[in-house]
């Protein structure tokens, strides 16, 4: 049974990144050929770095994520917070499932809704056309929100309920509270969510096509339109880039949280052998 279980996971990651293997592999082919690799070669990463056309469109999704991500992280964080010091049960469970529902829904509904938002508002305004990098900042917040939001809510509920109070009792005012105390304690959930958003937002296609014109193109809608025509390798080539970035910032994202549960760790671990010193020493 243990041979089958590794087999049968081998296939499993084989079937999942062969696809990535395969893409980085002919980003560095010498030849414009998905089937046959004559020789490396770093010749396609230089035609994209001398492709304005290509820096512009990567120039816009990076600004587009980093954007977004921000908006987002900011205001999932102040909603979290908000959340979780509700005192009524229903209010807070409604609100938590209002907040969950743009996961739940197909992205096609949520672009779709969104772009008939934007034109309702471009008619009630007599507007010519508001779509655009504004309108597609706005869909992609909307949709990193709740991931933000659930990112950040199980550090909130881990943190001692104590530590803000006991930071009032010491002289601090409600926003220092926040800034000194709770926030460091729940960063990892923080940076966590802003890394998710990164990537929900580079990798979105659907949302941004409903929301945007012609002249407004992020990677994936500049990626489908050439597949009308002929996909080139430097397009492979941006692709590795990119998945090398994001796959960086997650393994920053997972030793960052990885040690702040460690320091975490050792706090708790040192209040327990003060508080059984302390035991032992009323016993003496």
């Amino acid at each position: 049974m243990k041979i089958l279980s590794r087999v049968y996971m081998a296939l499993i990651f084989l079937f999942l990144y062969a696809p990535l293997i395969i893409m980085v592999l002919f980003s560095f082919n010498e030849a414009n050929s998905l089937s046959n690799f004559t020789g490396f070669s770093l010749k396609w990463y230089e035609e994209l770095f001398q492709s304005e056309e290509v820096l512009d469109v990567l120039y816009n999704t990076l600004i587009l994520a980093l954007l977004s991500s921000l908006i987002a992280t900011v205001i999932g964080t102040a909603a979290a917070v908000g959340i979780e010091k509700m005192r009524t049960r229903w209010l807070k469970s409604t609100v938590n499932t209002i907040s969950n529902m743009p996961m739940m829904n197909p992205d096609i509904v949520t672009g779709i809704s969104m772009a008939l938002l934007f034109a309702f508002a471009m008619k009630l305004f007599n507007m010519e056309s508001i779509f655009g990098f504004w309108t597609v900042l706005i869909a992609h917040v909307t949709f990193n929100l709740p991931y933000v939001i659930l990112s950040v809510v199980p550090k909130i509920r881990q943190m001692d309920r104590y530590l803000p109070e006991a930071a009032l009792d010491l002289g601090c005012t409600p926003l220092q509270s926040f800034f000194k105390v709770e926030l460091p304690a729940i960063l990892p959930g923080v940076l966590s969510g802003f890394v998710m958003a990164i990537t929900l937002s580079l990798d979105d296609f659907v949302i941004s096509y409903f929301n945007t014109d012609g002249d407004f193109q992020t990677l994936p809608i500049y990626i489908f339109g050439m597949t009308k025509r002929t996909v080139t390798p430097d397009i492979y080539s941006l692709s590795t880039l990119l998945f090398a970035g994001v796959l960086l910032m997650l393994i920053l994202s997972n030793l960052l949280q990885s040690h702040a549960e460690k320091k975490e760790q050792q706090r708790a671990n040192a209040m327990r052998r003060q508080a059984r010193r302390k035991t032992e020493g009323g016993r003496k």
